[in-house]
């Protein structure tokens, strides 16, 4: 299938670093890109069209007025920075004026929003903050039986690649849009996987910081040990211009080649992923670059008990001390949640339910002592088990991270296909890990992970740029993938 629309499509795949380019020769304005990403968004992403992507939750009013002010600026010698009319999406949990700022909740509406400290950080870039996009619902902690992608505000997000496949979660919205062509830059949020699963499954790249690096301040949280936003895009080089915005850092002058080992016991299980997979490892080495193989550790049936208790305690206090401070009247609390989704189930709840809140609360806050054991099981695990002595001489560890996206079933349950144990420890540990594409399987794109040590994020860069070159993905094809 042709691209969904056609006018747009050369403006809409356009890189940030190709805007930034063609804006600075004149050959492009913001208002004219803008405008075209738009009338994209209105023809692919909203209700009654063709497709209805789903992936966009509301576009920004003060868009086009934005992108005018900057040409303007622009025309008179002013730059802001280094994302100076540079169209950027984020997700629906984070906060900005203007934009929803839902969670994908009708129980967040007609709250007013605050510019988060990451948008703030992005406007003095000179960004232009384009839209906010849907997500799987309150970050995907709600339900075990829950279909990544669907929120009560949004409805469900449809993967490019093939409509009826899942975009992946919780930055469903974000990782689809940008497959999409609806924006050169957009921002996820990942506790355990948000980040890296979309990326995998829409084809492009993403990184999770290392948690702290990136504010989360008027972000709707579920857990400050392990949430962090990041930075996604269709190429390596893009999410490093956004990592430099969101983390005020820039890359070293000096940086040596990063020393390069795999786990044989971080396989996703799913054969043809693996095998892309080893066949990336094989052409690294032909082409000079050293990879090293290791057995790290993989977490057990007790970790992923005590990664879920830690979850679910922080929740229930984060996301009280978040519902208390945000602006407006209305749910206050975890419990006041619970209480309106039941009071709405038929909006809340058509195809599951929150029994992962209901836990939340029967488990208590942060301040219980099973929580801390929990947690500080957890993290030693994490990091004195799996990740310290896994990496000792080396600076980064690269494993596959999910299967092909599978397809969506709201009936029954999302039914998430296979993903690499590397994805949980470096969640747990709170540790940088990014997912950038390695290849297609029966036409469904499929990622690699990069993870290293707290603060190594422009390593991770640097080897995630080195595996994009190995691969090229061309644009989704908008149709059901080969069977087989």
């Amino acid at each position: 299938m042709a691209d969904p629309h056609s006018p747009s499509a050369e403006l809409g795949y356009l890189s940030a670093i190709e805007v930034i380019s063609r804006l600075e020769n004149k050959s492009l304005t913001s208002t004219q890109l803008v405008t075209a990403l738009i009338e994209r968004i209105q023809n692919i992403d909203i209700d009654g069209t063709a497709i209805s992507l789903h992936s966009i939750a509301a576009v920004n009013e003060q868009a086009l007025a934005t992108a005018r002010e900057r040409d303007d600026e622009r025309s008179r010698g002013i730059s802001r920075g280094a994302l100076h009319g540079v169209p950027v999406i984020i997700k629906d949990n984070i906060e900005a004026i203007g934009l929803p700022g839902l969670a994908g909740s009708t129980s967040l509406i007609g709250r007013p929003t605050r510019d988060a400290k990451l948008v703030v950080s992005l406007k003095e870039a000179g960004a232009i903050i384009l839209a906010s996009t849907n997500l799987s619902e309150w970050a995907n902690i709600r339900s075990t039986r829950s279909s990544s992608g669907w929120s009560a505000t949004g409805g469900l997000v449809g993967n490019p690649w093939a409509l009826e496949r899942s975009a992946g979660g919780s930055s469903s919205g974000t990782g689809a849009a940008l497959a999409a062509g609806l924006s050169p830059l957009g921002i996820g949020t990942e506790t355990d996987g948000s980040i890296t699963c979309p990326a995998s499954l829409n084809g492009v790249s993403g990184l999770k910081p290392t948690v702290g690096t990136v504010s989360r301040e008027f972000v709707v949280p579920i857990s400050p040990s392990q949430d962090s936003p990041g930075p996604m895009a269709r190429s390596v080089d893009d999410v490093a211009l956004l990592y430099s915005v969101l983390s005020n850092t820039t890359k070293p002058e000096t940086l040596s080649s990063p020393r390069i080992v795999m786990s044989p016991t971080w396989m996703t299980g799913h054969p043809e992923t693996d095998e892309c997979f080893k066949n990336i490892v094989e052409i690294l080495k032909i082409t000079g670059t050293e990879v090293a193989q290791r057995d790290f550790a993989v977490a057990g049936e007790q970790e992923g008990n005590d990664e879920l208790h830690v979850l679910l305690s922080e929740l229930v206090t984060s996301m009280g001390t978040y519902l208390t401070n945000r602006s407006g009247s209305g749910v206050s609390s975890l419990q006041d949640v619970v209480d309106f989704e039941d009071r709405h189930a038929e909006i809340e709840q058509p195809y599951f339910a929150h029994e992962l809140f209901d836990m939340a609360l029967e488990k208590g806050g942060t301040e219980t002592e099973s929580y801390k054991l929990a947690r500080e099981r957890n993290l030693k695990w994490a990091t004195e088990t799996c990740l310290t002595p896994g990496l000792e001489g080396y600076d980064v560890v690269i494993s596959p991270a999910y299967g092909p996206a599978w397809k969506t079933d709201l009936v029954t349950g999302g039914h998430p296909g296979a993903a690499s144990p590397s994805i949980g420890a470096a969640a747990i540990a709170g540790w940088p890990i990014m997912s950038v594409p390695m290849g297609l399987i029966k036409g469904l794109p499929v990622g690699l992970c990069i993870i290293g040590r707290p603060h190594s994020e422009w390593q991770i860069l640097e080897v995630a740029k080195k595996i994009e070159q190995l691969v090229t993905l061309p644009h989704p094809l908008w149709t059901e993938p080969t069977r087989g």
